[in-house]
């Protein structure tokens, strides 16, 4: 009785090994194409993360405060500023968001309480903030960031329209 016996071939060993490099090589290609997209993805994110956090951040505050004749855009300490009026139990109070030296800044006061601009807490540094009045109850906030990034924003209040 003979036995046959196996002969190794060189594709034995080669099939296997290729098979191998090809897995390596393209789990390679996609690890570094997804750390490129997560890295534009982030990049692009962050670009305007600070003047769209400032704008949302003013939309939020005036949506808090949309009572009749509450929200209104004037002058505090020679800055423009948007004015959110608040009363609580007979006190009125005051709350001022407002540019001072390149820092978007708010301040909450008493009404009648003199205080300097430069005592307002600071929420973000901006190159350049504007408000205006559309139209009643309608405002345009723009914003430019220390990257020099634009972004704007129309918000509208809805008491007493």
């Amino acid at each position: 009785m003979r036995f046959r016996t196996q002969q190794n071939h060189m594709i034995d060993f080669l099939f296997p090994v290729a098979l191998f490099f090809v897995f390596a090589v393209s789990a390679m290609t996609v690890i570094l194409l997804a750390t490129g997209i997560y890295r534009s993805t982030t990049e692009h994110s962050s670009l305007n993360y600070t003047a769209r956090t400032s704008l949302a951040y003013i939309c939020e505050k005036m949506h808090q405060n949309d009572v009749d004749g509450e929200v209104t855009l004037g002058v505090f300490d020679g800055c423009d500023a948007l004015i959110l009026r608040q009363t609580h139990r007979e006190d009125s109070y005051q709350t001022y968001i407002y540019v001072y030296e390149n820092e978007l800044k708010e301040l909450f006061v008493k009404d009648g309480v003199d205080v300097p601009a430069k005592s307002g807490k600071t929420i973000l540094a901006v190159d350049d903030f504007s408000m205006e009045t559309v139209r009643e109850g309608v405002y345009r906030f723009a914003c430019t960031d220390t990257d020099g990034n634009q972004d704007s924003m129309i918000i509208g209040i809805r008491s007493g329209h």
